[in-house]
Parts: structure tokens; C-alpha cells; sequence
């Protein structure tokens, strides 16, 4: 079934178009879950994790603003999983003692100081990625960090692929632009 059909029978019968959406989608949100809570999760977790990513997909989905399913369920499907991760480790977390034998000093500052370098150059990249607005940012996002063509992004997003590349190149050069006002600015 097409995102358009899903989107019509939502219209018409909501209840229908909610199941259909869920068989249809169904796979791609359980592998997301699977991706990111893979250690710390029971089975139990990452179905709860499942369940909870539809019914915000269905509690936020708005007809008439999303024209793309896929990349809006797996953004929200993402962000369902982070969230449980975070809760999950932070439940599992244990405590040591400073004088406990187990709590170990970190083997070098310099380590640290890079990792926190590199945390906030992340931040500031995504920030700027945010900044070009939709559908900039996803072709950005699915061509640099996930590795996909524009022919796969093209599918997700539904444009032709000849104008995701165009669009990646002029996104990468604003990016660029956005990016060398930000080391101006500091």
C-alpha cells in the first residue's frame, strides 16, 4: 500500500488507515527500535518502544503538513527509541564509589577534552543542519549520515533523484555559508 493510499484511508476511516499504517510500517519501526536499543532492552521494551512510536506517529499526524510517511515515522520512531534508551540506562545505571576499587580515572585529558570538542562541533553541525529547513535537512542527513544515493533518498522523501542531487549540492553550499558565519561569529 502507497503513503498516498494509507493518507486517503486515514481520511476517510481513520481506524482502517491506522491499521493499515501500522501493517505497512510495521518492520521499518521494529528495526529502528531493534538499532537502537539493542544491549540495554528486553523484547518487552523494544515492543512497548514499537507501540509507543505509532501511537505518536498517529497522535501528531497531520494530514494536510506531512507529504512523506517513511522519513516522518522513522524520525518520530528514532526519537521514541533515544528516549527509551536513555530512560533504560539510566534505571540500569549503578553507582560506585570514588573509593571503590571498580571506579577507574580516565586515562588521559586530553582524551576528554577532544570528546567534549567534538560533542559540541557535533551540536553546532546539526544546529546548522536544522537551519536549511525541510527537505534540505533530511537529504543532508540521509546522504551524510546514513550513506543512502539520491535515488533511495528520492524514494523516501518523493522526489526525483536528479533533484535530491541538486538540492544536496546547494544545501552542502549554505551549509558551508552557515557554518563559516558560525567561526566568525566565535
Amino acid at each position: 500500500m502507497t503513503d498516498s493510499e494509507i493518507t486517503e484511508l486515514m481520511k476517510n476511516s481513520p481506524q482502517q488507515g491506522h491499521r493499515a499504517l501500522f501493517d505497512e510500517y510495521y518492520s521499518y519501526v521494529y528495526a529502528i527500535s531493534v538499532n537502537i536499543l539493542r544491549g540495554p532492552a528486553s523484547q518487552e521494551d523494544i515492543e512497548e518502544c514499537v507501540i509507543d512510536a505509532f501511537a505518536s506517529v498517529i497522535k501528531k499526524f497531520d494530514i494536510s503538513s506531512v507529504t512523506a510517511l517513511k522519513p516522518f515515522i522513522g524520525t518520530v520512531a528514532k526519537n521514541k527509541a533515544i528516549s527509551m534508551r536513555r530512560s533504560l540506562t539510566a534505571k540500569a545505571g549503578i553507582i560506585i564509589s570514588i573509593d571503590s576499587e571498580e571506579f577507574r580515572e580516565p586515562a588521559s585529558d586530553e582524551c576528554i577534552d577532544r570528546n567534549a570538542e567534538n560533542s559540541v562541533m557535533t551540536e553546532l553541525l546539526l544546529q546548522r543542519i536544522k537551519e536549511l529547513g525541510e527537505p534540505d535537512s533530511t537529504i543532508i542527513i540521509q546522504k551524510y549520515f546514513y550513506e543512502r544515493n539520491a535515488k533511495e533518498i528520492g524514494r523516501m522523501i518523493g522526489m526525483k533523484h536528479a533533484t535530491v542531487r541538486m538540492r544536496c549540492a546547494r544545501a552542502v553550499k549554505k551549509l558551508r555559508s552557515l557554518l563559516e558565519d558560525s567561526d566568525k561569529e566565535e
